[in-house]
């Protein structure tokens, strides 16, 4: 069954006025990874901004989204989604009960569900799909403190399906996509570690299933 994915990871002697500065590394090396070597690639940019006062059954009392394609590239979005630009407007006022949430995309190997009945009956056809991570920094007083279950800042990759689809009947050029995946997710875990000065860090899943111990298997089982 499919699960969700998180990243989450705590800096030593943090304060608010902190933030900014931890959202921008995070999200900095976030984009490297997405990048993957194409220096002009809008993956890179910050696709979406909102803040959440109290906790996230509140409206957002700041939301932006920016337009990075051909559209874009001499408009105000272009320079507005620069990361630096993006936190630091969505960060102006700070406040101790409120999530600063920034939405980046990287591509993922997927299957393709739409690929038609004939050819998926021979075999799956398999396509890089654009996929949402949303990266959030918490006030310590959002969400009743819950920054020391979730981190100082959080990072949510959506559904792990694209790193733990159990098939056993995987062919192998659909085990390189799903090992890419796995590759790509640690070199970003790592990059994180290395790079953030953060004090501990947590790859977790919204069930609790020992998310290492799966990502290892598929890993074992791939090579």
């Amino acid at each position: 069954m499919a699960d969700q994915l998180y990243l989450s990871v705590w800096y030593p002697n943090f304060r608010l006025q902190s933030l900014p500065g931890a959202l921008v590394g995070v999200l900095r090396q976030f984009a490297i990874i997405a990048k993957d070597g194409q220096p002009n690639s809008s993956l890179g940019r910050v696709a979406a901004a909102s803040t959440y006062p109290i906790d996230w059954t509140e409206s957002p009392t700041y939301q932006r989204i920016y337009v990075n394609d051909d559209r874009a590239q001499s408009s105000k979005d272009t320079e507005g989604s620069i990361i630096e630009n993006a936190v630091a407007e969505a960060t102006e006022q700070l406040h101790e009960d409120t999530a600063y949430e920034f939405e980046m995309r990287w591509m993922l190997w997927s299957p393709d569900t739409a690929a038609d009945a004939e050819e998926a009956e021979f075999d799956t056809a398999w396509k890089l799909v654009p996929s949402t991570v949303r990266i959030s920094g918490f006030g310590p007083e959002f969400d009743a403190g819950s920054y020391e279950q979730n981190g100082h800042v959080r990072v949510d990759f959506g559904l792990d399906t694209p790193w733990v689809l159990e098939d056993e009947a995987l062919d192998e050029a659909a085990a390189e996509r799903i090992k890419h995946n796995v590759e790509k997710l640690l070199a970003f875990t790592l990059s994180v570690e290395k790079h953030c000065g953060i004090s501990s860090r947590l790859l977790w899943t919204e069930s609790g299933e020992p998310l290492a111990e799966k990502l290892i298997a598929r890993l074992q089982r791939l090579n």
